[in-house]
This record gives C-alpha cells, structure tokens and sequence, in this order.
C-alpha cells in the first residue's frame, strides 16, 4: 500500500482529485509514509525529518500553482466528503461500554487490514499514522510551518481553520459542534447508566450536572453559530464549570469501588466517561480560542498519540487492571498479616500452627498413595488427587493451622502495604529524604520478619510429618506386617523427587500454581464484596427464615472472615492434580513438587526400604531435592505476588531497586535477623 521510496515529484503527479475515493485517500497515505522515510532526525539541529519534508513540500507548492492546484482540490474533496465530526467525537473509544468490546476493537486494529474506501475520519486517521513516534515529529511543527498548513487547509476548504490574521468562514466550526453534541449524549448515556449512576456521591450530583450538560451544550453552539463568540464566553464558562463537576462526581465512583469492590468493566466505563469529557472540554477551547490553528494542532498531535496508544492491548489491560491489582494485593494483605512473626511469641506460634499444618499433610501423603493405587483414569486420578489436597489444606485452614508454602503469595501484598503512601524516592529534599530511609529500613524489617517466619513454617511442617509418616508406617507393620506404602512406589518416590532430576523445574512451577491460588482467592474475595453476599447472607429473608436472624449474622460473618481462605485453599488443591493432568493432554509433561508433600513421601519410602536406604546417594540426593524444592516453592510464589504487589503500588524500578539493596545490606550486616527473632 505504501511506497517510501517515491520522490515528491511523483507524490505530487499522483495527486488526482477526479481519482475515486480509495485513490484519493490512498494517496494521504503516501504522502504521510513519504514524510516519515528517512532518519528520525533532520540535518538542522533536532528538527525531526518529516517537519523538514514538510516544509519542502510546502515550497513546492507555493512555488508550482499546477501541483498546488491539484493538492488543494483533492484537499477540499477530502474536507466535503469524510465525516470529521466522527475523528473528534468517536476516535479513542469504543462503542461497546465494557473492557472486552475496547479489547475487541484493539486486536481488530492490530491484526485486521484497514480500509482506505471510508468516509469515517476515524477509521481512516489509524490506517495513516501507524507508527510509534508519529505524534512526536507531529507535535514538533514549528509555528511558521503551521501557519503555512493551515494556510493550505483553508485554500482547500475555504476557510476549514482560520490563518492567523483571516477572517474565520462561517462553517469551520461545523464539525466540531456536531462532535460537541455526540460527545455530550454519550456523557449523559455513561453517567445515567446504573452501573455508574449508582456510585457516584449523592451530594456531587445534587445540583444534576450530568442533566444540564445538554441544554448547556446547546446553548454554547447556538451562540456560536450566531458568529458572536463574545456571547458565546459565558456560556463556554458554565460548560466548563459543568465538565468539572461531572468529573468530581465520576472520581467519586472510584471511593464506592475502594470500599465495595473492584469491576474492572466499570473502572472502564468510569475513564471512557472522564476522557469523553475532557475531550469535550478540548473542543470547547477550540472553538472559542482567538489562534484555533493552535488549539487543533494540540487536539490532533494528543489524537495521533491515541491512535499508538489503541494498538497496544498490554497497555490497556494493564492500565484498566492495576485497580483490581491493587485490591486484590489490599485482601491479602489483611489476611496475610497473621503469617508475619515479628516476636519470640509468634514466632513459637507459628511452629506450632505449622506443626498442626505437617501432622494433616501426613495423612495427605498415605492418601495419595491410596488414591494412585486404585489405577483410575489420568483425569480422574488427577481429579481425586486434586481433592485429596483441597480437603486437606481446608482441615488446616478451619483448625488455623498453616501450610508454609501458602505464605509467600499471602504475606508479600502486606509487606507491600507498608509502603503505601510513603513515596518512597520520591522526594529530594533532606527531611523527606530521612522519611523514605526510614521507608526501606522498615520495608526491610519486614522482610526479615517474614522470611524467618516461612522458615518457621517450614520447620514447623516438616518436624511434624515425617515423625507422624514413620509412626504410621510402624503401626502397619505391627498391626498388618508390611507397610503403607508398596516397595515399588516407594522407589519411585527416590527416583521422582530427586535433584538430579527434573525436580527444580517441577518445584518452581509449583509455586506459579501457589501465586496462582492467591490471585484467585482475591478475585474471589473481591466478587464476594462487590456483589455484596456479606449482606444478602445476613438479611436475605430466606436465609434470615430458614437459620434465623442469629445464625444468618454468623454465617455471614463466618464466610466474610474466610471467603480468601476457602478458595485459595480449594484452588489450590486442585490445580496442584489437576493442572498436571491438563498439561500432559498437550504434551507439557509437567509435575507439582511440593515440600511438605514430598518429605513425607521421602519418609514414607524410607521407612519401607529400611535403615539401609540412608546409605544410598539417592535418599540424599533427595533430601537436597527437598531443599531446593523449599527454597523455589516459596521463592517464585513470593517473587509473584511482590511483583503485583508493588505493581499496584507503583513503586518504580528505582525505588525497587533501593529496597533490594536494603534488603542485601541488611543480609549482610545481620543474617541472623533472617532466622530468628531479636
């Protein structure tokens, strides 16, 4: 479609305005692709290479009347016949109000071709500037060469934008009131929607801003029309006014979501509302600024920008998630809190809740074998299996027990709490500078507290298991003369887990699924609240008939206080059978490597082999396995869930660094701190 390597001369000969519509716009397409070949940088200082290209087709056609001729005719067919109102009313969102429609548009543009038949500006301005620097070389028109553009533009129009020093023509300002209408129906639409309306603050919609932004809106386009733009100024003024309490009364939806939970359907609607308004409030300046050709070359290098920013599915998403980020991270932090130690107290507490953790964990482990042994299909085995540990690791939760491995993606939102609203290096001057020192040693208080209390944890679990492991396995060859677990499974238990094998690989996904969970237990936590199911579980008038007004209360309570808990141990627990099941079906022969499991298979397939097994450079290969196996399950999951964590913080990769650098001096300086405590 595009041709860089055509000279002027050529664009210029190719410029025919009796050339059906797709010529004619193909031909705008060249132009742009011809101005864009070459460096990003000109020869005259840093002025960009296609302004300069600009400027020297500019004198060709003030020198040259036949070319200019042809340039300003098709020029004005353009201006006549494509919908400009459709560019500054509809460019930039989506006429769908959900995330997914804005998803589906994005990878349309990305991987459907576009067409140059349109007479939608809209459409046509994304298939023109496809490039990523498009909007700075834009942006960087001098005034003399915008002057001499838009002395080009009016000649085509006859008088689209005024020149400085020219009488403005009736009917430039035509696309832009019809735009200015369009824009205010989709205000009004978005904030009347239930979704929206319904959260916004009482007091900020008391005087109805979003009502008279119509009536408002019309009475500014009237005045203007009338070509009096002094009767037109307070009318401007009060649109403007209007536009400032329509978005204090759309900010205000993000206090509801903080405190009732997070859509990010509705964070959607919520920004696609505030950009329609401050784009209205754009064309607004436009159309009453004294040098329009300013005002439109501001508005059109931030649309050119736009059209970069529409090609990038990643950037959405991760704009329109940080919200749900930062509230998942917020959920756990409250739940996470309790697997910090910071005292001797605690951190005996901590034993003692993981030990509990290691004896139910023991009983996992002879089921599984139990289960492997009934020889059930792979999905089923894995679907038993799956169960097997999502029961188990809820019998630990109800007792208020532990599981170590569960920590890391529950404790790494509260350790990032503790930097919310500090700005850490954010600041220059000397007394800020103490606060954000102050800042990270605290940060890396915490970190110590909470790397010996996982260490705890697993201690806790371990200490626990393989004593409970053996016990069994001796009363079965007391009571029945051989013991739980098969010869032959236990061999394999040596050459499954072992370090020589694929064990580090298993074990770092492993704790992938145990961030995995936490995600999900946060989505599921932040559903619970957002759909409000405390509430309909306390005052339901079914509910409240059948367990009584008493009983609903503490229902309600019970499932508010453990709604995180119960899924993320069920997730879990089936994706710990499940998902290896799943990836085999494709060819990802991928196992789960779970510490605590596996030292108490480690144990079980000890005590069958007998004393002598501890002689073999197997078991001890295995045994390294289980440490290793420790330090990735904790450590990814950890990684994951502090990753998102500081993500929905935002705190930059600067101040990352200096909290890791923290984090070495004090491993350096006082390694002790990371075991136990002061």
């Amino acid at each position: 479609m595009s041709r860089p390597g055509w000279d002027l001369s050529a664009l210029l000969n190719a410029a025919d305005p009796r050339a059906p519509r797709h010529q004619r716009h193909l031909w705008l397409v060249r132009l742009v692709e011809w101005l864009r070949h070459g460096p990003a940088q000109g020869q005259a200082g840093d002025t960009p290479m296609p302004v300069l290209r600009i400027r020297h087709l500019l004198n060709v056609l003030e020198r040259n009347a036949e070319p200019r001729e042809r340039v300003v005719a098709l020029l004005g067919r353009f201006w006549r016949e494509t919908d400009l109102a459709s560019l500054f009313a509809d460019f930039g969102f989506t006429a769908r109000r959900d995330l997914w429609g804005e998803v589906g548009e994005r990878l349309a543009v990305q991987w459907l071709p576009g067409t140059p038949d349109t007479d939608d500006l809209a459409a046509l301005f994304q298939l023109i500037f496809t490039r990523d620097d498009d909007h700075a070389w834009f942006g960087a028109i001098d005034e003399a060469t915008l002057a001499r553009l838009v002395a080009l533009m009016s000649a085509a129009r006859g008088g689209a934008v005024p020149a400085p020093g020219e009488e403005p023509a009736a009917d430039w300002r035509a696309p832009l009131l019809q735009a200015m209408t369009w824009l205010v129906s989709a205000i009004r639409a978005a904030a009347f929607a239930p979704a929206l309306r319904c959260r916004m603050g009482a007091e900020l919609l008391a005087n109805q801003p979003f009502d008279q932004l119509a009536p408002a809106a019309q009475s500014l386009i009237d005045a203007l029309r009338s070509g009096d733009p002094l009767a037109a100024a307070p009318h401007a003024n009060y649109l403007r006014a209007l536009l400032q309490r329509c978005h204090a009364a759309a900010d205000s939806i993000y206090d509801h979501l903080e405190e009732f939970g997070v859509s990010v359907n509705i964070v959607f609607e919520v920004q696609q509302l505030q950009a329609r308004a401050i784009r209205l409030e754009a064309l607004v300046d436009l159309a009453m600024s004294a040098t329009p050709q300013r005002e439109l070359h501001r508005l059109l290098v931030d649309l050119v920008a736009l059209a970069r920013e529409r090609r990038s599915v990643r950037a959405l998403l991760a704009r329109q998630y940080s919200l749900m980020a930062r509230k998942v991270a917020e959920r756990h932090a409250e739940t996470g809190e309790h697997y910090i130690t910071r005292t001797r107290d605690e951190y005996a507490t901590m034993l003692r809740q993981a030990a509990g953790g290691g004896a139910v964990i023991a009983g996992t482990t002879f089921a599984k074998f139990f289960l492997l042994a009934l020889g059930l299909a792979p999905f089923w085995s894995g679907v038993a299996a799956g169960m097997n540990y999502a029961i188990s690791f809820l019998i630990v939760h109800l007792m208020h027990w532990t599981v170590a491995t569960k920590q890391p993606a529950m404790t790494a939102p509260a350790l990032a709490e503790k930097l919310a609203g500090l700005g850490v290096g954010a600041r220059d001057d000397q007394r800020n500078a103490g606060r954000d020192i102050a800042a990270v040693e605290a940060f890396v208080d915490e970190v110590s507290h909470l790397v010996r209390s996982q260490i705890a944890g697993i201690l806790g679990n371990i200490a626990l298991v393989i004593p409970v492991v053996l016990v069994l396995q001796w009363l079965a060859w007391a009571q029945a003369g051989r013991p739980l677990v098969s010869e032959a499974d236990a061999r394999y238990v040596l050459h499954s887990i072992t370090l020589l094998g694929p064990t580090a690989l298993f074990a770092a996904f492993t704790g992938v699924l145990l961030f995995a969970s936490s995600l999900v237990a946060g989505w599921v936590e932040n559903w619970f609240v957002y759909h409000r199911i405390e509430s309909a579980l306390a005052y339901n008038p079914g509910i409240v008939a059948r367990l009584g007004a008493p009983r609903a209360l503490r229902w309600s309570a019970w499932w508010r206080g453990n709604i995180s808990g119960v899924a993320a141990n069920v997730t879990l627990g089936l994706m710990l059978g499940v998902a290896p099941v799943l990836l085999a079906f494709v060819g990802l022969h991928i196992e789960v490597r779970h510490v605590t499991l596996s030292s108490g298979q480690l144990a079980a397939a000890a005590s069958t082999l007998g004393w002598e097994t501890l002689r073999e450079p197997a078991f001890w290969w295995c045994a390294a396995g289980l440490v290793v196996t420790a330090v990735l399950n904790l450590g990814v999951s950890f990684w994951l869930a502090l990753k998102v964590a500081l993500r929905s913080r935002r705190i930059t990769l600067k101040d990352r660094r200096r909290l890791y650098g923290g984090v070495w001096r004090r491993l350096r300086r006082a390694p002790r701190s990371f075991l136990l405590p002061e």
